[in-house]
């Protein structure tokens, strides 16, 4: 390989006489241009930040027209209810379940007691209404239970309770 004198572009004469295979200047090189940059000029990539910023929010206004669309695409009518309730204004029996048994009204029951008593209560109430709640120790079984009898008895109207309330209160 023939060592790099000098960055400088080489000027060459050429004798007409001679072939242009012999004007290699390493010919051991069997042909092959040993200073390909002495004829092209290189320049340094330069990136443009205010095109790629343009382009950037171009796509980023593309994508969030295109998902406003599709927002409108898949709605469905439906008409909510609405929270609030007319009518009666007798609060709803509260059943809190803990690991004990189960409070009926601050009462402490057992399991065995619920089924009549939810019975009685379903035939001498109108429109009668269960809150089901839970203390901190109560199991999951033990409330899923608790809501099955609730809708054995025939009680329609049963609201779970997510507020923390103290044992039998």
């Amino acid at each position: 390989m023939c060592p790099r004198v000098s960055n400088k572009p080489r000027t060459r004469t050429f004798n007409l006489q001679v072939p242009l295979s012999n004007l290699n200047p390493c010919p051991n090189m069997n042909g092959i241009d040993a200073y390909p940059h002495q004829y092209t000029t290189r320049r340094k990539a330069n990136i443009q930040i205010i095109p790629l910023i343009d382009v950037v929010f171009f796509l980023l206004a593309t994508f969030v027209l295109f998902t406003l669309t599709l927002n409108r695409l898949f709605t469905i009518p439906l008409t909510l209810p609405v929270a609030g309730r007319e009518g009666t204004g007798e609060p709803p029996l509260v059943l809190q379940v803990t690991d004990a048994g189960i409070y009926w009204d601050k009462e402490l029951i057992t399991v065995r007691e619920l089924p009549p008593r939810l019975e009685t209560y379903a035939k001498q109430t109108k429109d009668p209404r269960i809150m089901l709640s839970g203390d901190d120790h109560a199991k999951y079984g033990a409330t899923a239970a608790a809501l099955d009898e609730v809708r054995k008895a025939g009680i329609k109207e049963v609201s779970i309770e997510t507020v923390w309330r103290g044992t039998g209160r």
